[in-house]
C-alpha cells in the first residue's frame, strides 16, 4: 500500500518529494525513540526545504505518517489508521524538527495531550548537519491537581532516553490507567461523559440545568465523570464555548477516560462538525440525549413511529458532505455526470422515510380520534394527568385505578399514553389518562412528533397537573409545563394543581426549613392539593375534589 505525504507540499522539488517518500521505508527499533541516521536525515531535509518535517512512528518501529509543515509549525492530519478508542495512549510517537532550535511549544504539548501520543520529540535543526543533534522530549503524566498533564525534558544529545522506549511506554501506560478518575468503570460498556453547559443564565439556573442533564444522563445509562459550566461574555459561533477552554475540557476528558461530551445547549450542525474535528470523542447535545432516551422507552407502535420521526428530523440538517451541488434535482450545465452523491442519496432516503412516517402517524392519529369519539359518546368525563417528567404521574394512575403501569425513578420512565377507568361511589366513572412527561428545552422536533399523542389532552375535561414539590425547582417546573401547554393551545383547560410526595414534608422541614416554607406558601397561594401518589390513603382529598368538579350535587 502506497503511503501519501501530508501537509504543505506546495513548491517542493521532485527530488525533495522523493526524499520525503523514502522516509516510509525506514525502520526504527521499538526500544529507541529515533535512530541517529533517521534523525540526521530529518534535519537535512528540514534545512533543505526550509520547513518543519515530522514523522509518526508506530510501536513496532514503522513510519506511518510523513508530514511537512511551514517554518514554524506542522498540522497533524486525522489519524484514521490509529483510532484512540478506549486506549490510554494512541500507539504513535511524533518526531519533528524545529528550524530555529526553539523548545517544545504550546502547540506541540496541545497535540500531545489531545492526540494522546506515546511521546513528542523535537530535533534541533538550527545547527549544521555535521554537528551532534540535540533533541527535547515530552510525554503525558497521570493527572494531579494544579500540575500540567505532561512532563518536558531538558534538551539532550541523541539518543536521549536512558531506558528502552518500549518498557518506558508500557510503564507509563499502566500509570495513566491506574490514575484515571473512575478506573473501576473503564472496563464497562457504559458511555462515560463530561457534561458541558455554556450559558449566560445565572449560576443557580446553570447549576439547576446541568443537574437535570445529569439525571437525563443517568436515565440513558451514561456514567458522568465531571461537569463544566462556562458563562462567556459572548458565544462562539464556531465552538459555542471558547476554543482554549474547549481544548482544556477535551484534554481533561481524555485523562479521565471519558468517551463523549454532552452539551446542555442545542448545538448547530456546524458546531458539531467543528468540535468533532478536534476530538475523537462523541459529541452530542441535550436534544440528542432526550431523543435517545425516548427511543429506548418507546414500546408501542405510536411511540416508535413518533420517536423515529423526531430522530430523522433532527438528523437531516446534520448530514455533512459536499452539499447540494451534485444533487440530481439541479440538472443542467454542471449537474450532469456522476449523478447523486452518497450524501444526496442519504438525504433523499431520509426525506422519503419522513414522508412515510408522517402518513403512518396520520393514520394512527385517525384511529386514536375514533377511540376518543367512542369515549365522548359514552358521556364519561375525561381526566388527563400532566406534569414534569418523573413527577409521579404513572404512580398516581396506578394508585387511583389499581393498575400496573411501569414506574421507575427515572426521567421519561413511561413514554406511551395509558388510559384507565376510575370508578367513583354511586356507580359513577371517569376515564383517566397518563401522558408523556414534559421537560425544559424539549426538542422542537420531538414536541411536533408527539403532538399527535398529546391530542389526547384536547378532549380532556380536566387536567391534573402533578408536581414533585420536593424538587428544589418545582416552581420553575410548573412554569415550564404551563409554557408547553400554551404552545399546544391547552392553556385554557381547567386544571387542578396537585403537590406530590408530601409524605416527605416532615423530613424536608427538618433538613431544609426554607424549602418547607416555600412549599407551604406555594400550596396555599396556588390552591394545590397535597398527596403522596404511592399511598392510596392520602388520595381522599383529591378524589373528593374530582367528585365535586363533575358531580356538584
Amino acid at each position: 500500500m502506497i503511503k501519501q505525504l501530508y501537509g504543505n507540499l506546495t513548491g517542493l522539488k521532485h527530488s525533495q518529494l522523493d526524499s520525503l517518500e523514502r522516509l516510509y521505508r525506514r525502520r526504527v527499533s521499538p526500544d529507541e525513540l529515533v535512530s541517529g541516521e533517521l534523525a540526521r536525515t530529518l534535519v537535512e531535509l528540514s534545512q533543505d526545504t526550509g520547513r518543519q518535517i515530522a514523522i509518526l512512528i508506530s510501536r513496532i518501529g514503522t513510519v506511518e505518517y510523513v508530514i511537512v509543515g511551514d517554518d514554524r509549525s506542522i498540522y497533524i492530519p486525522e489519524l484514521k489508521n490509529f483510532p484512540l478508542g478506549k486506549k490510554v495512549l494512541r500507539g504513535l510517537r511524533l518526531v519533528h524538527t524545529h528550524l530555529k532550535g526553539e523548545p517544545i511549544t504550546t502547540d506541540d504539548l496541545t497535540d500531545l495531550s489531545l492526540l494522546r501520543l506515546d511521546m513528542m520529540a523535537a530535533l534541533d535543526a538550527s545547527s549544521p548537519s555535521h554537528l551532534p543533534i540535540f533533541l527535547q522530549t515530552a510525554y503525558l503524566t497521570p493527572a494531579t491537581p494544579h500540575t500540567p498533564p505532561y512532563k518536558v525534558s531538558s534538551p539532550q544529545l541523541l539518543p536521549g532516553l536512558t531506558e528502552p522506549l518500549s518498557a518506558f511506554i508500557q510503564t507509563l501506560e499502566s500509570e495513566l490507567l491506574n490514575k484515571r478518575v473512575d478506573v473501576k468503570d473503564i472496563s464497562q460498556d457504559n458511555e462515560r461523559a463530561i457534561l458541558i453547559s455554556v450559558s449566560k443564565a445565572t449560576p443557580e439556573e446553570s447549576r439547576d440545568s446541568i443537574d437535570e442533564l445529569k439525571e437525563l444522563a443517568r436515565t440513558a445509562g451514561i456514567i458522568v465523570l465531571d461537569s463544566v459550566i462556562q458563562r462567556p461574555r459572548q458565544f462562539s459561533p464556531k465552538f459555542l464555548m471558547g476554543e482554549g477552554k474547549l481544548r482544556d475540557v477535551i484534554i481533561s476528558a481524555l485523562q479521565s477516560g471519558a468517551t463523549m461530551l454532552v452539551f446542555d445547549q442545542e448545538l448547530t450542525p456546524a458546531q458539531v462538525r467543528t468540535i468533532s474535528g478536534i476530538t475523537e470523542l462523541k459529541v452530542i447535545d441535550r436534544s440528542q440525549l432526550i431523543l435517545d432516551i425516548f427511543a429506548r422507552r418507546a414500546t408501542t407502535l405510536d411511540g416508535k413511529v413518533q420517536v423515529e420521526l423526531a430522530q430523522l428530523k433532527y438528523l437531516l440538517p446534520r448530514l455533512t458532505g459536499r452539499g447540494v451541488q451534485m444533487s440530481r434535482l439541479m440538472g443542467g450545465i454542471g449537474g450532469r455526470g456522476p449523478g447523486e452523491t452518497k450524501l444526496e442519496l442519504d438525504r433523499r432516503r431520509i426525506r422519503d422515510r419522513i414522508a412515510k412516517l408522517e402518513r403512518e402517524l396520520t393514520k394512527l392519529s385517525d384511529n386514536r380520534y375514533q377511540r376518543r369519539q367512542k369515549r365522548v359518546k359514552a358521556a364519561l368525563p375525561i381526566i388527563s394527568i400532566i406534569g414534569y417528567t418523573n413527577a409521579g404521574k404513572s404512580t398516581l394512575l396506578n394508585s387511583l385505578t389499581q393498575s400496573h403501569v411501569f414506574t421507575e425513578n427515572l426521567l421519561f420512565a413511561t413514554l406511551d399514553t395509558s388510559t384507565r377507568r376510575l370508578r367513583f361511589p354511586q356507580d359513577r366513572e371517569v376515564i383517566i389518562t397518563d401522558t408523556v412527561g414534559f421537560i425544559r428545552s424539549l426538542p422542537k422536533s420531538l414536541l411536533g412528533a408527539f403532538r399527535a399523542t398529546l391530542e389526547e389532552l384536547q378532549d380532556a375535561n380536566l387536567l391534573l397537573h402533578l408536581v414533585d414539590c420536593t424538587n428544589p425547582r418545582f416552581l420553575e417546573q410548573i412554569s415550564q409545563v404551563n409554557t408547553i401547554l400554551t404552545e399546544l393551545g391547552l392553556d385554557t383547560k381547567e386544571q387542578i394543581l396537585v403537590f406530590n410526595k408530601c409524605d416527605r414534608l416532615a423530613e424536608i422541614k427538618a433538613t431544609n426549613p426554607l424549602h418547607f416554607m416555600k412549599i407551604r406558601k406555594s400550596c396555599h397561594d396556588l390552591h394545590a392539593i397535597e398527596i403522596a401518589a404511592n399511598a392510596r390513603k392520602t388520595l381522599q382529598p383529591l378524589i373528593e375534589e374530582l367528585s365535586r368538579r363533575f358531580w356538584k350535587e
